[in-house]
């Protein structure tokens, strides 16, 4: 008696024709507006960059004398150096805290109420944020340089100081940003199973070697995002720097950012502008994709 020969079930998630329209009727709203909102202004954006044009006239084709520009403006190097510095300080800084918070988050399972209140200075606009910081920092009757006189400490121009100006926009948007990181990074801390901490507490590991051989490897999904949209978020800074120190003292604080608007909308000068914004949006690409190469994004592991 010959054996008779299962089918092997069907693979649902090989595509049919019959798929395609609906999933295009989907992806059509997503499509639409990545089309009008990203892929249409980056294209005019470089469009415009290889011109030059003050808004008043017709724009004037100039091919890639802009980008030329770039490579003997002093300013921009500057501008690109102190981007540069905010975007390590502020990353470094609210990584480390926000994952200590969500570590301390983890270890005494705090309530709603107080995960709430620690997402809350996120809330907060940036423009608010630094109004409120320019009071508090004031050399003269600033509440931080009346507590360092108190305590014998001397007191500093915190935003008018050319050595200490961008180190303090950076940390007062780490206070603004850490406590949504520290919940992105509990939120990864969540999903670790307890088996693996109770395993390791078996073999007699202690804490800080079960969060440097679990934690930290199991979180790096989480890390590559958090580390992506940081950078991102990091490289756009304006409002703070426009509140705050109008791109001073001198140049120590003109971000790329603050340095684009000037050029575009205060001199007119929209091609240049254009041009840098190109530059910055390839920086900023390049940089994502080697930071999510690097850390293997998609991957987690436990050692």
């Amino acid at each position: 008696m010959k054996p008779t020969l299962m089918k092997a079930p069907p693979n649902r998630a090989t595509w049919r024709s019959s798929d395609v329209p609906t999933a295009l009727l989907y992806l059509t709203p997503a499509l639409l507006g990545f089309a009008v909102f990203y892929a249409w202004p980056l294209f005019r954006g470089v469009q415009i960059s290889l011109t030059d044009w003050n808004l008043l006239s017709p724009a004037e084709w100039i091919g890639a004398a802009n980008y030329q520009k770039l490579f003997t403006d002093p300013l921009f190097w500057n501008a690109l150096k102190v981007t540069a510095i905010y975007v390590v300080v502020n990353i470094g800084s609210q990584m480390i805290l926000g994952l200590g918070i969500a570590v301390l988050m983890q270890r005494l399972r705090i309530g709603t109420g107080t995960q709430s209140a620690i997402l809350l200075p996120w809330l907060i606009p940036n423009v608010t944020v630094a109004i409120v910081t320019l009071f508090m920092l004031d050399p003269n009757v600033g509440f931080v340089n009346e507590v360092l006189d108190y305590i014998g400490a001397s007191t500093h121009s915190f935003y008018g100081n050319s050595d200490l100006a961008i180190y303090t926009i950076a940390l007062v948007n780490t206070w603004r940003n850490m406590g949504y990181t520290a919940l992105l990074f509990y939120a990864g801390i969540q999903t670790i199973s307890p088996d693996l901490y109770e395993a390791a507490a078996l073999d007699g590991a202690s804490g800080w070697r079960s969060f440097w051989s679990i934690t930290l490897p199991m979180l790096r999904p989480i890390t590559a995002l958090i580390l992506v949209v940081s950078m991102i978020g990091s490289f756009q800074i304006f409002d703070t720097v426009s509140v705050a120190t109008d791109g001073g003292p001198g140049n120590a604080t003109r971000v790329i950012y603050f340095y684009i608007y000037q050029k575009s909308f205060e001199e007119l000068n929209m091609g240049y502008g254009a041009a840098m914004a190109v530059v910055l949006f390839a920086l900023i690409f390049t940089f994502s994709l080697l930071q999510l190469r690097a850390l293997r994004a998609t991957e987690s592991d436990v050692n």
